[in-house]
């Protein structure tokens, strides 16, 4: 590799310590080496001298000099460009913008970020979310494809790498909606189960879960029903005080035994309802986001349902608003 590069860091690369993102973008630097681009001075974060152990958060700008041949690169975040109309679409989605923030409210079945494939996400449309700025947006946190709701972009470097902290130190508030299939024994608790990464039914896919062992992370979860429709469905709220992947789905199906309406991956057959129109679909919704705001003060954004879930909700009677149960 010849030159400098200037990598940002991607909101799925956040809380790494710095050694373990060289190890997983240029798995042949030796660590020997990489230290001594360190002590030197070579290597730096945001223009700063950085120690191998520096915690990384969304949006920082690491310096990588010229290394040896063999040291591969990071993969290139090149995409092809993306469909105007879903550009549109997208900006159509604006719920709150501001000079630091742009909050969205994310349809469900629109990726977050690119893989295997996914066609159009919102990290390939970010250039249409400027709105006359001169710096892209960045993402600090994600939500799955198929969950809707409150999604934040930092407008500037410093406002999103303010963001990321905020998630990283566990000071935003997020509230969530879903519908269970059954009712918990209890209407309000608490969740304090652990989970880890397994494999889903079938060996194919990897999942997470409940451990069997002490090897998992902590997870958290408070939870209140909202309204019921018998014991066929209810509305919760969720809100989550850890951040782990597919946390909710997991507490949900195996903590409280009713699983989210229409995630199958974690709740097999018992997380459909026969005659539930739109009912194939995951009934997760990212509902209000309370965090501080990159510039002072806080920051609170709520997103209405999308027309997908809507229907759900009219089909069990259930109101589309409704007081935060945790206020």
């Amino acid at each position: 590799m010849s030159g400098v590069q200037i990598v940002e860091v991607a909101p799925a690369d956040a809380d790494l310590r710095l050694d373990r993102w060289f190890r997983q973008h240029f798995p042949t630097l030796s660590h020997g080496r990489l230290e001594k681009l360190l002590r030197t001075g070579q290597v730096r974060v945001d223009g700063a001298r950085a120690k191998a152990s520096a915690r990384l958060t969304a949006g920082q700008q690491i310096r990588v000099p010229p290394l040896d041949d063999a040291a591969e690169s990071p993969p290139s975040r090149t995409y092809k460009a993306p469909d105007p109309r879903a550009v549109e679409a997208l900006r159509a989605c604006v719920i709150h913008r501001d000079d630091a923030v742009i909050a969205l409210n994310k349809p469900p079945g629109l990726a977050v970020q690119g893989g295997s494939g996914v066609g159009n996400h919102v990290d390939a449309m970010l250039d249409g979310l400027r709105f006359g700025a001169k710096e892209r947006p960045r993402l600090v946190h994600r939500l799955d494809k198929d969950t809707s709701g409150v999604l934040l972009l930092g407008r500037t470097r410093q406002a999103a790498a303010r963001l990321a902290e905020a998630f990283r130190g566990r000071d935003a508030i997020k509230t969530y909606w879903a519908l269970v299939v059954g009712m918990p024994k209890l209407a309000r608790g608490h969740i304090d189960l652990d989970i880890a990464r397994r494999r889903a039914a079938g060996g194919a896919e990897r999942a997470m879960g409940v451990p069997d062992d002490d090897g998992g992370q902590r997870a958290v979860t408070d939870y209140a029903v909202i309204e019921a429709a018998g014991r066929r469905c209810a509305w919760l709220a969720l809100r989550p005080h850890t951040g782990r992947t597919h946390q909710l789905r997991v507490h949900c199906a195996e903590a409280l035994g009713t699983p989210i309406l229409g995630d199958g991956k974690y709740g097999g057959r018992e997380a459909f309802i026969p005659g539930v129109e739109g009912g194939n679909r995951l009934h997760l919704h990212a509902r209000s986001i309370d965090l501080p705001h990159p510039d002072g003060g806080r920051l609170s954004v709520t997103a209405e349902l999308p027309p997908e879930l809507v229907t759900t909700w009219r089909f069990f009677n259930f109101p589309t608003d409704a007081a935060d149960p945790f206020a």
